[in-house]
């Protein structure tokens, strides 16, 4: 296996949705591939494919973003790195940016966060 280069921040901004969420998904806490697929499932309403899912966390894996260890024979963990954790700060810092254009916003927003 091939080591993983250090995302840069063009990297991290080519990511598709879908990788993002992978991401956020990994921000919570290290999960193995099934857990990840559910919580997609979960967000998304309907099933994640495999063959849609793997690639996209190999590709993640490669980017450095997410680091793959092998739980058993069978089972792989996956967990963000602090590139990864670096990649979500980023795309949240981004979209808040844009979205917090008045007080309401902000006072909305304060309120989500103060909830979690």
């Amino acid at each position: 296996m091939s080591e993983a280069q250090p995302a840069t921040r063009t990297d991290v901004r080519d990511l598709t949705a879908f990788q993002k969420n992978i991401l956020t998904v990994l921000a919570e806490e290290a999960r193995y591939g099934l857990a990840i697929k559910r919580e997609l499932e979960e967000y998304y309403g309907q099933e994640v494919n495999h063959g849609r899912l793997y690639p996209n966390l190999d590709d993640l894996v490669n980017k450095g973003l997410v680091e793959k260890s092998e739980l058993d024979k069978r089972t792989n963990e996956y967990a963000l790195t602090d590139d990864g954790f670096e990649a979500v700060v980023d795309d949240l810092e981004w979209a808040l940016s844009k979205f917090l254009v008045d007080e309401e916003r902000k006072e909305r927003v304060s309120g989500i966060v103060a909830d979690n």
